[in-house]
């Protein structure tokens, strides 16, 4: 991702002028533009068909929808997650879900998972800690590229699923590299590997 020199936007202006629009996303009033290459667009795909699996196998209520957005009250900020799990059951309490797909409230949000770019400071930073603070109960950060910072997935450096469960107003951090199979809370008895999720950025895999 890159950051457009456009002037600062309020969330409202970004709303209406690029909701429909999966190039961007709003930090702070600031335009981000979203350039994911092929294999983070085949990284994001992969998890989330290995997710609607879970959904449909555990029967509940949950659903991904192809675009969304969250809404940070208070500020100018409006994230558009890679993938994200929603409970249908909760969008009667949306305030704008009727008119356009855009959540505000963190309880309507079962987990979020974002494929790590080049911007990965985002992703282990400011989003990590507005997830929190909205109250999703599980985050996923997939650095598929081994690119986050060495604080983050460790020295040497190298491909890296992290889940972050949340614990009262907290989460709590789980690294999961190679074969390690990935522990969920929001759907426990997921069969997956990080492995799994790394080897579907290569054009050839044909993982199950």
């Amino acid at each position: 991702m890159i950051q457009s020199p456009l002037k600062l936007i309020s969330v409202d202006e970004f709303i209406t002028r690029y909701g429909d629009d999966n190039r961007y996303e709003l930090i702070d009033g600031e335009l981000i533009e979203m350039e994911p290459t092929g294999p983070h667009e085949q990284v994001a795909s992969y998890v989330g068909r290995k997710l609607n699996v879970e959904i449909d196998r555990q029967d509940t209520p949950y659903f991904i929808p192809h675009r969304c957005l969250i809404k940070l009250l208070g500020t100018d900020t409006a994230f558009r997650p890679d993938v994200i799990v929603l409970d249908q059951t909760r969008l009667i309490h949306e305030p704008l879900w009727q008119q356009e797909p855009v959540i505000t409230l963190g309880s309507t949000i079962k987990l979020v998972a974002e494929v790590v770019s080049t911007n990965w400071q985002n992703d282990y930073a400011r989003k990590l800690e507005d997830y929190a603070i909205l109250g999703i109960p599980e985050y996923w950060i997939v650095d598929y590229l081994g690119i986050g910072g060495r604080e983050y997935i460790g020295k040497p450096k190298q491909p890296t699923l992290t889940i972050c469960t949340l614990v009262e107003d907290e989460y709590q951090k789980q690294l999961f590299r190679s074969d390690d199979l990935l522990v969920s809370s929001i759907f426990p008895e997921l069969q997956l590997t990080a492995q799994q999720i790394f080897n579907s950025s290569t054009s050839g895999n044909v993982s199950a």
